[in-house]
């Protein structure tokens, strides 16, 4: 039924909140269709300073409306007979569970986590030329934890070894610890086009991963730590 106008619009992501307000999840563009062509949800949507609430029918007359006025940061899918403009965030209408608060740990989480850094060298670095380190190396005993592991570049990883950094000469950038917040969402959340997240998910500052997430002031219901949410 939908195609993307551009190619990106459907790799766009959605935040969802639970029947209270409260940021439970993350899902894709067309997950987010079908819980609003389903009557599962409806549009959350950001109005100068005031939230509005929309089921799937009148999100689609004010798209057609917006339409003429469509800014950079805005994604807009095609259907058949019309366009209609991608929510950035949708209101379950019966679900009221709240999220786990487990970060769970991935090689994507850490590199989002030390912001592609190296450890050691403290040199940025694209993906493709990191890998993950055990401070305290495997053969070492040094298990798999958020304390244990960081972000470090194929030169370092390699001169390091399997030693600890004592042996190896070597030196932190910082102590590695257990984010209190998703660090994939810290990076998602600092686009523009995912600006009103900040208002259901506070990270704080997104280079200090021990800082807490804090509700945010102007939340018109219940904000939750990021710590928790699931991502699609």
């Amino acid at each position: 039924m939908l195609a993307a106008g551009k190619s990106e619009a459907l790799g766009a992501s959605v935040l969802v909140l639970n029947r209270h307000y409260v940021a439970i999840h993350v899902v894709g563009v067309r997950r987010a269709f079908g819980l609003l062509l389903g009557e599962l949800a409806e549009v959350i949507h950001d109005e100068d300073g005031s939230f509005a609430n929309y089921n799937f029918e009148t999100w689609r007359e004010i798209s057609e409306l917006r339409a003429m006025e469509r800014r950079p940061d805005e994604d807009w899918i095609k259907a058949v007979n019309f366009e209609i403009q991608v929510p950035r965030v949708l209101r379950l209408l019966v679900y009221d569970r709240m999220p786990r608060h487990a970060v769970r740990l991935s090689r994507q989480a850490i590199f989002a986590r030390d912001a592609n850094r190296c450890q050691y060298c403290g040199r940025r670095h694209p993906a493709g030329q990191l890998s993950l380190d055990h401070v305290i190396p495997r053969s070492r005993s040094g298990m798999s934890t958020w304390e244990n592991m960081v972000c470090a570049c194929l030169k370092c990883n390699v001169r390091k070894g399997g030693r600890t950094p004592r042996e190896a000469h070597m030196t932190l950038v910082r102590q590695p610890l257990r984010p209190k917040y998703n660090p994939l969402m810290a990076l998602k959340i600092q686009n523009p086009k995912y600006a009103s997240w900040r208002t259901w998910v506070n990270l704080g500052s997104a280079a200090d991963t021990s800082s807490s997430a804090q509700i945010s002031p102007h939340t018109p219901a219940r904000a939750y730590e990021e710590g928790s949410l699931k991502t699609a």
